[in-house]
């Protein structure tokens, strides 16, 4: 009897050891994942990430340095808060999401990297600038964007946020340094009438081929 409530003991510990094992497996199999990195720097890094789910995402997409430059520039953003502070927040005007100097950097390498993604991937970008202490912290805007029909999509998960510049722990080197977590944040785009929601995704999107018409051409 005693050797039946150890074997039963043992069973049941390695059910739950293998259950932990897939649900980490499963956690981490849902994050999409780097293909290729097509551009990294001291000021901007650009890379292609596979999704996971099924996008069927229209690309690659021919798009000039200068059109992807005219959509940056429409974006303006505000962080996501909760209740109360959501109040306050909805008070003060959007932060304008590039400035020139990023656009600068950005733009083409965006532009680039349009033309290279498949249809099951997006396109990752970082922007950095020094921290408040750049031996140790960097500051770091991030996203990622893809074309899902007519509409371009933006996601932004880090606007100007303070990250350490490497992954080891400057005072011991066994214990890594975590990033700062994604932030939500409300993107807005001007003219407003050219920001509209994807029916099939019920994401909200830049429709860039009828704003690119009113754009001058360089």
């Amino acid at each position: 009897m005693f050797l039946a409530i150890v074997a039963k003991k043992s069973a049941r510990a390695l059910l739950i050891a293998l259950t932990l094992v897939g649900l980490s497996q499963g956690a981490c199999a849902r994050i999409p994942y780097t293909t290729t990195v097509v551009h990294e720097d001291q000021r901007v890094a650009v890379m292609l990430q596979r999704e996971i789910t099924q996008a069927g995402y229209r690309h690659p997409v021919q798009i000039s340095s200068q059109q992807v430059t005219a959509i940056l520039r429409g974006f303006s953003l505000r962080e996501q808060q909760r209740l109360p502070l959501r109040w306050f927040a909805e008070e003060a005007q959007p932060k304008k999401l590039f400035r020139e100097d990023e656009l600068q950097v950005l733009a083409p390498q965006l532009a680039d990297a349009l033309q290279k993604v498949g249809p099951e991937e997006r396109v990752y970008f970082e922007l950095f600038a020094p921290g408040m202490n750049p031996r140790y912290r960097r500051d770091v805007s991030g996203g990622w964007v893809a074309v899902h029909g007519r509409l371009l999509h933006l996601t932004i998960d880090y606007f100007h946020v303070q990250q350490p510049v490497t992954k080891s722990d400057p005072y011991d080197y066994n214990y890594p340094t975590p990033w700062t977590p994604e932030n939500t944040y409300l993107l807005y785009f001007e003219p407003g009438r050219f920001y509209v929601t994807d029916p099939k995704t019920d994401r909200r999107g830049v429709d860039f081929l009828e704003f690119l018409k009113t754009v001058p051409s360089p």
